[in-house]
């Protein structure tokens, strides 16, 4: 199993509300859908510690993040998933970007992030979009966007590689 490990690069639209990044993956969507849809292979290409079996509608997960942000090192994973449909769509809602640990995030409104599986050419093409930025506080609207952003083109690059091994 190979795959091509280069996320699709930024697109410069003007909208602060989405945020939407592909990859190709030469894998079958069986093995990129157990990637994105099982919690304990979620967290070990997204850097979570997630436990539990596959994803279900309504569940609401946690899990924390193994790496430090803006000096962080106690950030949560903490999503409620909404869709899960097999080997075609997943999707959760999530707080961008929640590292101050000064802020209580449960009164601001989720982003929803959607995985999308397509048959591509020698594999599967993987999209993300983190749409809702546009219901975010103001005051951190802006970086939220920024580093969700960039971190999905990491998260991207992340998953290709984990798919591969």
């Amino acid at each position: 199993m190979s795959t091509t490990t280069q996320a699709a690069p930024a697109r410069q639209t003007g909208n602060t509300d989405r945020i939407e990044r592909n990859i190709h993956i030469k894998a079958t969507r069986s093995r990129v859908w157990q990637s994105i849809s099982n919690a304990e292979d979620f967290g070990k290409w997204f850097g979570a510690t997630l436990k539990g079996g596959p994803f279900k509608p309504g569940q609401h997960v946690t899990g924390l993040i193994n790496f430090t942000v803006a000096g962080n090192d106690k950030i949560m994973f903490d999503a409620v998933f909404e869709r899960v449909e097999p080997e075609s769509l997943l999707s959760y809602r999530w707080h961008p970007y929640a590292v101050d640990a000064a802020i209580d995030y449960s009164k601001e409104e989720r982003t929803t992030v959607v995985f999308t599986l397509k048959d591509a050419p020698d594999g599967t093409l993987l999209t993300v979009v983190e749409s809702g930025f546009d219901k975010v506080p103001a005051a951190r609207r802006a970086e939220a966007f920024r580093m969700n952003s960039g971190g999905w083109e990491g998260q991207l690059r992340n998953i290709g590689n984990y798919v591969a091994q």
